[in-house]
């Protein structure tokens, strides 16, 4: 998944990323400003602070409201879900990427998606790791090294080229539909 979008279905349809902190941002800086300049221990410091964790709470409720309404129409539309299995852990290493990364919430997400699921009775599988799925050309099978950095797939075997989150996607709907094959 890029950056740009929170989900994307094999059928193109995209969820996009919202950004909540992002959005954010400017007044949690202000408010934490507006806290460190308050005497220690004074009245107006804990009133301070009180805005402070209202407006991270603030963010953490939108955040958890997207997710509920994403995760709710997957699993109420559809049988069948797959997932990756991604090292979040590794990306928020990236020093680049990890402020994006957190904003998504994929561990919630994941969580929110296998508790709906048995509720709405619908199967959610988690591709492997290590499985190629925007690596692998969804039109002739090729696998090709890309760079992250690279948002559109050029297949070299076929020239096929298309999003490369829609190729990954098209790419683990057949892994679902393999595996119930076997």
């Amino acid at each position: 998944m890029g950056v740009k979008e929170l989900a994307m279905l094999s059928n193109g349809v995209v969820f996009p990323n919202p950004k909540h902190y992002k959005a954010h941002l400017a007044k949690l800086k202000r408010l934490s400003r507006i806290l460190t300049r308050k005497v220690k221990g004074s009245s107006n410091r804990f009133k301070a602070k009180q805005r402070l964790a209202k407006h991270h709470a603030k963010i953490a409720n939108l955040r958890k409201n997207t997710l509920h309404q994403i995760t709710t129409y997957l699993c109420k539309n559809h049988a069948t879900i797959v997932v990756e299995d991604l090292n979040v852990g590794g990306m928020l290493k990236n020093h680049k990427l990890a402020q994006v990364i957190a904003d998504c919430g994929f561990h919630e997400f994941k969580c929110q998606l296998e508790y709906k699921a048995k509720k709405f009775g619908c199967e959610v599988m988690v591709a492997d790791r290590w499985f190629p799925s925007s690596k692998t050309c969804s039109n002739c099978g090729h696998i090709q090294d890309m760079p992250l950095k690279e948002r559109v797939y050029n297949c070299e075997s076929c020239g096929h080229s298309m999003d490369r989150d829609l190729n990954a996607a098209i790419n683990l709907s057949r892994l679902a539909f393999t595996v119930k094959a076997d």
